[in-house]
């Protein structure tokens, strides 16, 4: 592997070089030209010829980095003499020295962080002012400047290859698990963000986090249009989590629409940012939404939260929604002067950390929507429903196995069986076991995920140091967890089983993980689409598969019109740098609406919704949401390689342990096929016919 990333040209170093230098500073006498012909000559000829490509490949990524406070032209031709190897045995050991302690500084500065927001994460009593500024800390915020500053990052620079995005897809495929390691080893130091930069997107995506965690609508004091309570009491859901999830539970009862008209009314309000500010978090009055009316409540089905008031106030929450968003970008835009390579976020998520580059993303999106499944599956709904289809229907459910089932049905079984979240850890061994796993695995599987009890509506949190636990965040009400809480935490122990076989199990730490969050979605899919096997309920046949065929391609096609609004967003914040946010709001509506008549459109005759733009994710995870989808078309392909192959435990360590190379080269590696849309959109379109039949 080292050979072949030795066979990069000259040419392709110079350009390497003037682009790395297009985003430096130089000091006035440090000339980075000359200063790396010095530094090859002498280079050359210490260590003789035979060695010159591995010399001008070091010395020209190491100097394209070079700032003043690193020293003059003769500190840096005295650095390169004394740090840049030539001898194999000295290149592996080095190579493992700092394998081990990116492990080390990785896995603890993760575990510092996961302690030091464990008061806002976790459901552990009120939080407090000092919490939130605990959770915006990032201890590992001034890293990268230290391994600059020590030069620990010029070391690396000058022995091992930096490669460039279209290297790695069209490469990559030749190269040892070692060049890999090399690739991701080398990929860490190639920017040089500041901390001040890298602490104040910390502190935005906290901000932005805290305020999603902390919005609740009391849905017992949400009022139908006749004034009537819809929901129970004590109904406490968070947006958009369990608003949404709340909303697809309603398709299995014969009088559901009139709640699910009423929840969305509700996500539209907090969408268009029209929802009263005195509603939020407060069990203290009633809210109509569809009549935009709000009353103090008669009934106090709980304590209320302190602060909370009763006034009847009809005043909106004043964009804070918006608000949120703008400061996590204008944090982002602190970044883009260091990154002159990727300028800016949606060129980071996409090219640097998905490395699928935006076009293909939108590509594999718009191809759900194109493909003649699309409206085919529409009409199927429609037909099932029996009348036409309304906005909400984007998150239809009755292609679940579970539709079978009530909500109470299946909160019954959960809450039996789930008090706490300590029943949940204690059941994890039978979970693995049930899915294939054979003991002694799922023993060491379970022996490595810690659950806690969750402020939101749940997450996962791997380790990064082997021997440090990954987590498992779930919600678990005073009475047990209710099936959308069971069913969020089968998904999020998908991401723990995955991130402890890519951690423990790997050849390389540098490799640990997948290629991106839409891989580590779809291997969280597989286990959420088993979740009522689990329960003992589910069945395998003909028009089970043909319904997960359905309910993934809706699933894939909600997400994706939900993905292609998130990242139009930044694109115009980005042509808007300077918006309020309610400028953005405005912006954000209207490309809801416009996406919206692109996709669901079609087959909808409402077209002025703000739905799409309900997503909590647009707040502190930006550009995150593309994941989804992705992850959908992924696990589509994973799961008809898993039913091939009979061997659903040992293929999913197997496909888990590949670890982070680019998502091309994994999906080939795991399923000999590249990413596509067109298995799922083919199995939806053979799926309707079966079901139809």
């Amino acid at each position: 592997m080292r050979a072949a990333h030795r066979a990069v040209t000259r040419a392709s170093l110079v350009i390497v070089m003037w682009v790395a230098m297009v985003g430096s500073v130089v000091a006035d006498d440090f000339d980075p030209v000359a200063v790396r012909q010095r530094a090859i000559a002498s280079l050359v000829e210490k260590h003789g010829p035979t060695h010159r490509d591995h010399i001008e490949r070091g010395v020209t990524q190491a100097v394209a980095l070079w700032r003043p406070e690193d020293g003059g032209a003769d500190e840096f031709i005295a650095f390169a003499t004394e740090h840049l190897l030539v001898d194999p045995a000295a290149l592996d050991s080095t190579f493992a020295h700092f394998e081990y302690a990116f492990e080390m500084m990785d896995g603890h500065f993760l575990s510092m962080e996961r302690e030091l927001r464990h008061w806002m994460d976790e459901e552990v009593g009120p939080i407090q002012p000092l919490d939130r500024l605990m959770g915006g800390f990032d201890p590992s915020a001034h890293l990268t400047d230290d391994l600059f500053e020590n030069k620990l990052a010029f070391v690396a620079l000058l022995n091992y290859p930096v490669t460039s995005l279209e290297e790695r897809l069209t490469k990559g495929s030749q190269w040892t698990r070692r060049g890999w390691a090399e690739a991701r080893l080398t990929g860490r130091v190639t920017e040089r963000v500041p901390a001040a930069a890298q602490q104040a997107v910390s502190a935005a995506t906290a901000a932005a986090d805290a305020y999603v965690a902390d919005y609740n609508i009391y849905m017992h004091h949400v009022l139908g249009k006749n004034g009537r309570r819809l929901f129970p009491a004590r109904l406490r859901l968070i947006s958009h989590w369990g608003l949404r999830d709340e909303l697809k539970a309603r398709y299995s009862e014969k009088n559901g629409l009139e709640r699910q008209r009423a929840i969305a009314a509700v996500m539209e309000a907090i969408a268009r940012q029209t929802i009263p500010k005195v509603v939020i978090n407060n069990p203290r009055v009633d809210w109509s939404p569809e009549n935009r009316r709000v009353t103090v409540s008669k009934v106090q089905d709980v304590a209320p939260p302190a602060g909370a008031r009763a006034a009847a106030d009809t005043t909106r929450e004043p964009d804070t929604r918006y608000a949120r968003m703008l400061g996590v970008f204008h944090a982002m835009q602190r970044v883009d002067a260091a990154t002159p390579d990727v300028p800016s976020h949606i060129a980071r998520t996409f090219e640097r950390d998905m490395e699928i580059p935006e076009s293909e993303v939108r590509r594999l999106l718009e191809d759900l929507f194109a493909s003649p499944a699309f409206p085919e599956v529409a009409g199927l709904i429609r037909k099932r429903l029996g009348r036409g289809l309304e906005p909400f229907d984007i998150w239809y459910a009755g292609f679940k196995p579970r539709a079978r089932y009530t909500e109470a049905q299946l909160d019954t079984l959960t809450k039996r069986r789930y008090r706490t979240s300590e029943d949940f850890a204690a059941d994890m061994p039978r979970i693995l076991g049930g899915l294939g796993f054979a003991p002694d695995v799922a023993k060491f599987v379970a022996s490595r995920v810690v659950v806690d009890p969750s402020r939101g509506a749940g997450h996962a949190l791997g380790g990064e140091r082997r021997g440090d636990p990954s987590h498992l965040r779930t919600r678990v009400g005073a009475d047990g967890m209710d099936y959308k809480g069971y069913n969020i935490a089968i998904h999020e122990f998908g991401h723990n089983v995955e991130q402890v076989f890519s951690l423990e199990r790997i050849d390389h730490t540098l490799l640990s993980g997948v290629p991106a969050s839409a891989f580590t979605e779809a291997l969280a899919f597989v286990f959420q689409g088993r979740d009522l096997a689990l329960l003992g309920i589910g069945t395998e046949d003909e028009k089970t598969r043909a319904a997960y065929a359905l309910e993934t391609y809706w699933g894939a096609c909600e997400i994706g019109a939900v993905a292609l609004v998130d990242m139009d967003v930044w694109h115009w914040m980005y042509g808007h740098p300077k918006a309020t946010p309610a400028e953005l709001r405005a912006a954000t509506v209207r490309i809801a609406q416009d996406v919206w008549r692109r996709t669901f459109g079609r087959v909808m005759k409402k077209q002025d919704t703000a739905l799409l733009a309900v997503y909590s994710h647009m707040l502190a995870y930006p550009l995150y949401l593309s994941n989804y989808p992705l992850g959908h078309l992924i696990e589509f392909q994973l799961e008809e390689h898993f039913r091939y192959n009979g061997d659903l435990a040992g293929e999913f360590e197997r496909v888990s342990r590949i670890g982070n190379v680019t998502p091309d080269l994994w999906m080939r590696t795991a399923v000999g096929a590249p990413l596509s849309a067109k298995p799922l959109t083919d199995a939806a379109e053979r799926a309707v016919e079966a079901l139809q039949k």
